[in-house]
């Protein structure tokens, strides 16, 4: 779970960190197409990993159980949504 975790809050870091004063919301999610396929591919992968048999024996994972991943998931969100509250508050300084 902490790899997952770990892994998925650097895409959401990726995708905020893309501009220093915007949020991401303003500029668009779709506005780095190859950004944003490169996010869902990392998603992708990931609970390729974790859920799918072949690769669980190949990499040692194990399934999570929903709620685990749910709070997997969440907790990766975690430093998208400081990185949008710190740009927020540099707006706000700055007027």
């Amino acid at each position: 779970m902490v790899f997952t975790t770990l892994t998925l809050s650097q895409m959401g870091n990726a995708l905020a960190i893309r501009s220093d004063r915007d949020s991401l919301f303003k500029i668009g999610i779709a506005s780095n197409k190859p950004m944003l396929g490169a996010v869902l591919l990392t998603l992708l992968l990931q609970l390729l990993i974790t859920y799918w048999g072949p690769a669980q024996s190949l990499f040692g994972t194990q399934s999570l159980p929903l709620p685990e991943l749910l709070i997997s998931l969440l907790a990766s969100t975690l430093v998208f949504w400081a990185v949008e509250i710190e740009k927020w508050i540099k707006r706000r300084k700055q007027g």
